[in-house]
């Protein structure tokens, strides 16, 4: 999914993007630079804090697979 950058260096944030967010008009976002250089949009609650799930970004710790994770969660392991 690609989106325009406008001379005024806007961009439209596609329509399948705004609906898994849930972002509409008057909705404010912010950017964030992930370890490996990316950059997430991620949707900020009304008073200018992340969303409840943001904050969870990157907390399982290094070293651990998503299988791990799960086998843990699951009480495999």
């Amino acid at each position: 999914m690609s989106a325009t950058v406008t001379s005024k260096g806007q961009i439209t944030i596609p329509k399948q993007v705004r609906e898994l967010l849930g972002i509409g008009p008057g909705s404010v976002v912010d950017f964030v630079r992930a370890e490996d250089g990316r950059i997430v949009l991620v949707k900020v609650g009304k008073k200018g804090r992340p969303d409840r799930f943001a904050r969870l970004l990157g907390s399982a710790g290094k070293g651990l697979s998503t299988d791990q994770i799960m086998a843990m969660t699951r009480g495999e392991r």
